[in-house]
């Protein structure tokens, strides 16, 4: 959730941030509600104070009266009687209208509520214009000496290309015909030196991120839905995750399954003050990952690259609400991927995502694509998109209530939200798409990185 406090100050941030994400809200109204609202809150103390003062006055008059009662007769006694229950009846009547304003207060919270959620962070002032990831903007390219993307694997190789699906069905690497036996649609099941390459990624993937000083963390993949809401998730991506209904069960509450170990790494810190000492923490997670894919029919139906489950190892940093660090940190995660893809000698891109690419909780953030020989038009390669790396400023910690003390536990002046960073280290089976047609040779088999041949039993060739 965003900060209600600058959205006042400053609405025409929201509503451009909104216009450039293309993200329809009504700062208009949510502005409404939440004068309706205050003004609600400001009557109801209001009416407090009166109440506490009356019952602070009338306290001793009653008490004065009650004694005077003792002693009366006839309409003296009548006239007390209704003067004590004139006395009485004053804090009475406010706090019926208290409780009818508290109700009104209350009428309007969801709404509001509702609203705040569906407002995206504005991008960073230096993030381009642009309304879809055609939009984006290219960096700079990196390719092995042995491979340039700007001629055709032919011209490359020596050789056609095949592509990931008839390499690795060729090889016994992946069953797809039997995975969707078994799940339906964008299902698989990896076999043999399959599942063997897709290990050897992730594991040199958590080795690389774990030298580097990132704390390996484990971390559920079933949450409940305060985490989904609390990382960004939800509302807006509610529609790409699977829902496990455990009230219509008769359990205790609805659970999800996480699309990504960011949510878990997150959500442990979560309604926590920390110490800034602590800064930043900065902590790695390998886990299994579910998407509906939503709204994908018709789009990389075949092989690996769009399905519903896949292993991803996530880098997550939590840090002080700066603005230099967060973005000095972006870049050092952003290199850990490169060195990765690189050691993995496969060509790839970088590109700065434009406003229209960014989603609703990301200020800054940069894709890398790695090149895939069997993706384009009429399959003569192009780049796909395997590593997202972004800066969420105090998004996510806002609303995971996430926040440290600065100067420690001794300091002054309140708590302050925590920044947050996120990174794709390592998404398989998707990698395996660029690393298995890259490096194919024209003998069928598929040559082994140096990087990997430790995670494969010092194998150089695979089937």
């Amino acid at each position: 959730m965003i900060d209600l406090k600058d959205l006042r100050e400053n609405p025409d941030a929201y509503r451009d941030g909104a216009a450039a994400k293309q993200m329809p809200v009504d700062i208009d109204r949510i502005l409404a509600l939440d004068e309706q609202r205050r003004a609600l809150q400001t009557e109801i103390e209001s009416l407090r104070a009166e109440q506490k003062r009356l019952a602070k006055e009338s306290g001793p008059q009653i008490g004065k009266l009650s004694g005077q009662l003792k002693k009366a007769e006839g309409e003296d006694k009548a006239r007390i009687e209704a003067e004590i229950t004139e006395l009485k009846a004053r804090p009475a009547a406010l706090k019926d209208k208290i409780q009818t304003l508290e109700d009104q207060a209350t009428g309007v919270a969801p709404e509001l509520d509702a609203l705040l959620l569906s407002v995206p962070l504005p991008p960073a002032s230096d993030v381009p214009m642009g309304t879809s990831a055609d939009d984006n903007v290219e960096l700079r390219t990196w390719n092995p000496a042995s491979f340039d993307p700007s001629k055709s694997f032919q011209d490359n190789r020596g050789f056609a290309p095949k592509s990931h699906v008839d390499l690795m069905t060729s090889l016994g690497m992946v069953d797809f015909e039997r995975g969707v036996k078994l799940a339906g649609t964008r299902s698989y099941a990896l076999t043999g030196d399959g599942m063997r390459l897709h290990h050897a990624v992730l594991r040199f993937a958590m080795d690389l991120i774990a030298s580097k000083g990132f704390s390996p963390t484990s971390v559920p993949v079933l949450v409940r839905e305060e985490a989904m809401v609390g990382t960004g998730f939800f509302p807006a991506g509610k529609d790409q995750t699977y829902h496990i209904e455990e009230t219509a069960r008769g359990g205790g509450q609805d659970m999800f399954l996480t699309g990504t170990g960011e949510v878990g790494l997150m959500g442990l810190h979560m309604d926590e003050i920390l110490d800034e000492a602590d800064l930043p923490i900065k902590m790695c997670t390998v886990s299994t990952c579910f998407r509906r894919e939503a709204g994908a029919a018709g789009k990389d139906t075949a092989g690996l690259y769009r399905i519903h489950q896949f292993d991803k190892v996530e880098q997550v940093v939590i840090c002080k609400a700066d603005d230099t660090e967060s973005r000095a940190m972006h870049q050092e995660m952003i290199g850990i991927v490169e060195e990765l893809v690189r050691a993995l000698e496969l060509p790839y891109r970088l590109l700065q995502c434009c406003t229209g690419d960014l989603g609703v909780k990301n200020a800054d953030m940069i894709d890398v694509e790695c090149w895939m020989p069997s993706r384009g038009e009429n399959a003569e390669g192009a780049y796909g998109e395997t590593h997202s790396a972004s800066r969420l400023n105090d998004f996510q910690c806002r609303r995971l209530n996430m926040r440290y003390r600065p100067g420690g536990e001794g300091g002054k002046g309140g708590t302050t939200f925590c920044y947050s960073l996120n990174n794709t280290v390592a998404a398989s089976p998707r990698l395996l798409i660029p690393l298995v047609e890259i490096h194919q040779r024209e003998d069928g088999r598929i040559g082994v990185p140096q990087a990997l041949r430790p995670y494969v039993g010092g194998a150089e060739v695979l089937g």
